[in-house]
């Protein structure tokens, strides 16, 4: 199973937030990236060091043939089309795609992308935790061994309190 995490919090030509998200995954195919299955969206307050507008966040379930780091070149060139400007940590952003798990596959971070498998914070995040749970309601985290259910109902009641599923 590979599993990745979308989420924007600014606008573009294509409209709002959610709209990138679904712009995102439309160009998922040209890419050699197959969608399997969507979470809904979510709203979820920004998790910033400052004020910044709300996120919208899903997770998508994928299959493709690229390995990850191939695949984690291919979503920064998708971020890049839809205006992403990697300039501040925890900037505002158009676009954000994450591996979260590939394949089960455990990477320490290594070369200049810094690839590190699973995802180094997801377990810690309620806005991954929920959308992927409607996705793979099974899936446990490769390290841990626990369900993303039991990481969700661990985090602070304030983590899961900022999330929204959107209609």
């Amino acid at each position: 199973m590979i599993l990745i995490a979308l989420g924007a919090n600014l606008p573009g030509p294509w409209g709002g937030p959610a709209d990138g998200l679904r712009g995102a995954l439309a160009a998922f195919p040209a890419h050699g990236l197959h969608v399997k299955a969507v979470s809904p969206f979510y709203r979820t307050v920004a998790v910033t060091p400052y004020p910044q507008p709300d996120f919208v966040n899903a997770v998508a379930e994928i299959s493709t043939l690229l390995e990850p780091d191939a695949l984690l070149l291919v979503l920064h060139q998708i971020e890049a089309a839809f205006g992403r400007v990697r300039e501040q940590r925890w900037s505002e952003r158009t676009l954000d795609l994450d591996i979260i798990d590939y394949q089960g596959r455990v990477v320490a971070p290594e070369g200049e992308n810094g690839l590190e498998l699973p995802h180094p914070r997801a377990h810690e995040r309620g806005f991954v935790l929920a959308p992927l749970i409607d996705v793979a309601p099974d899936w446990c985290h490769p390290v841990s061994g626990l369900s993303a259910a039991t990481l969700l109902a661990g985090l602070a009641r304030q983590e899961r309190a900022g999330l929204h599923r959107l209609a």
